[in-house]
């Protein structure tokens, strides 16, 4: 069953108090975001929640081929490598009740419809996962170069930990400021950390100063779509497992005659993003 059709939290995995949809945004986080071009450890989802997300998400990673066909993209190794494992999956919301509801959680959706000051309608979802010892590397990218086939540039992304994330195990790194950088030429995802010094300038290197964003599990980070972020192997004896929830503010249009996303009709040109497969979340 494709739950795409569903414009609704199908379970209660994510019920939450009505004062959650109050959370507002201080206004050092506000300024904080502006200035640098992320916000972190934003707590969205408690204990069990994320264990209930971990066991969906197994199953996932196990599917079956009839259930990967729901995926916009699913890969077991994005690596070029074969000894440097990326598990990277698009779509996870089509076929898992917890992931699908997840986006209405208001834990998630309160703050990031003050982030993109106004009403947030769904873009798609991700999974990474970096197994122990050998878990690949995320090579520096902005998340806009994948999503130039809109207009305005509306979009906001929210990385979710499903465990501790921290810098051993290969937790994502930011480059403060660099959304207000001019966007970049895309690259590889995940194979070579070092390719995107070949397309700095001689400024944007010396402003290239990485921080480690270290999360506990259940913690997001929310970043704007010029933010320059990557992510090195995980080198731990633990996983580092994570989802990703890509929104837009509503309103924004398609720039391309081609579908938005694989196996997606098209949304014509000009046209409002909206319908089956981009719901209005807030």
């Amino acid at each position: 069953m494709d739950l795409s059709n569903y414009h609704r939290p199908l379970t209660e995995i994510f019920s939450a108090p009505e004062s959650a949809g109050d959370f507002v945004l201080s206004t050092e986080q506000r300024e904080f975001f502006r200035e640098n071009g992320y916000l972190a450890g934003v707590k969205i989802l408690d204990e069990e929640q994320v264990e209930i997300l971990r066991a969906e998400l197994e199953e996932l990673m196990n599917s079956s081929p009839e259930a990967q066909k729901l995926f916009y993209e699913f890969h077991h190794n994005e690596s070029e490598d074969p000894d440097k494992i990326l598990f990277h999956a698009l779509g996870a919301w089509r076929i898992s009740r917890a992931f699908h509801d997840l986006l209405w959680n208001p834990f998630f959706t309160s703050p990031a419809s003050q982030i993109l000051g106004g009403a947030v309608r769904f873009w798609h979802d991700q999974l990474f996962v970096k197994p122990a010892k050998d878990g690949g590397i995320v090579a520096w990218h902005q998340d806009f170069s994948y999503w130039t086939r809109t207009r305005p540039m509306a979009h906001l992304t929210c990385w979710i930990a499903l465990d501790d994330s921290t810098a051993e195990n290969g937790c994502v790194r930011y480059v403060p400021g660099s959304h207000k950088w001019d966007l970049l030429p895309r690259g590889n995802l995940a194979n070579d950390m070092n390719a995107i010094f070949e397309v700095l300038t001689e400024e944007q290197r010396t402003e290239f100063e990485p921080v480690a964003i270290e999360l506990k599990k259940g913690e997001a980070s929310f970043h704007h779509p010029l933010m320059l972020h990557g992510s090195y192997e995980n080198s731990s004896e633990k996983p580092r497992r994570a989802t990703v929830i890509n929104v837009f503010r509503d309103g924004v249009v398609s720039d391309t005659g081609e579908p938005l996303l694989e196996g997606v009709p098209v949304v014509p040109k000009g046209a409002k993003i909206e319908g089956q497969f981009f719901p209005l979340l807030s």
